[in-house]
């Protein structure tokens, strides 16, 4: 083979190199904001959800990010668990996981959820996925005794697995009717941009750590 010819396909092999090398990198981080109706959007317009203003959020901070929202309304931990697996794609490099207010609200025993939340930490963690733990916080009416155990699940398990901790996802929202929808559990729009604002050195962090993070 004449040398133009090995330099031509050295060449060809050099560059489909690096278009892979830069495919590999053009590729978006991907996030996945698992929980219940707090992550979903409940009584929300289009683009006023955590999910969506996350995203936005982090995209105007220059990180090439798609935050996808695997909230459902109503969901519990026990229901979180049972669909863990097809609602958390493969390629998923980053978890956000809100789940137990609704445990919370229903004085399910903090044990099964701890529990709960112990499998999903897990579970991901065998998958090689990053996780962010955001915490709740039990309401004072249930008694000191629910209100302890139940607000220790969050910490214990971060600590367990080693992953980071946004204590209450609701921080700086909870009691503030300015800052909720009429019924007084949810975020309003303007309570979702506190919220995004609170949580997103968390998440910039989590991302940093994360495989593939940057």
């Amino acid at each position: 083979m004449s040398f133009k010819r090995r330099f031509a396909a050295g060449l060809v092999v050099f560059l489909a190199i690096c278009g892979g090398i830069s495919s590999a990198r053009a590729a978006p981080f991907k996030i996945v904001g698992f929980g219940d109706s707090l992550m979903a959007g409940y009584g929300l317009g289009p683009g006023e959800g955590f999910t969506d203003k996350l995203q936005a959020a982090l995209r105007a901070k220059g990180h090439d990010v798609i935050v996808a929202n695997a909230g459902v309304s109503g969901d519990t931990s026990s229901g979180g668990l049972a669909r863990l697996d097809w609602s958390v794609p493969e390629g998923t490099q980053l978890v956000i996981l809100e789940l137990g207010a609704n445990d919370m609200l229903r004085g399910v025993a903090p044990d099964i959820t701890k529990r709960n939340l112990d499998e999903m930490l897990g579970r991901l963690k065998e998958r090689k996925i990053a996780v962010l733990l955001a915490g709740m916080r039990a309401a004072p009416n249930l008694g000191a005794d629910y209100q302890s155990a139940f607000d220790a699940i969050f910490a214990d398990l971060a600590g367990k697995y080693d992953v980071p901790l946004y204590p209450f996802f609701l921080d700086g929202v909870a009691g503030q009717p300015g800052l909720q929808l009429e019924d007084g559990l949810h975020p309003s729009a303007r309570g979702v941009d506190l919220m995004v604002e609170r949580i997103l050195p968390t998440v910039e962090k989590a991302m940093a750590a994360a495989p593939g993070g940057s």
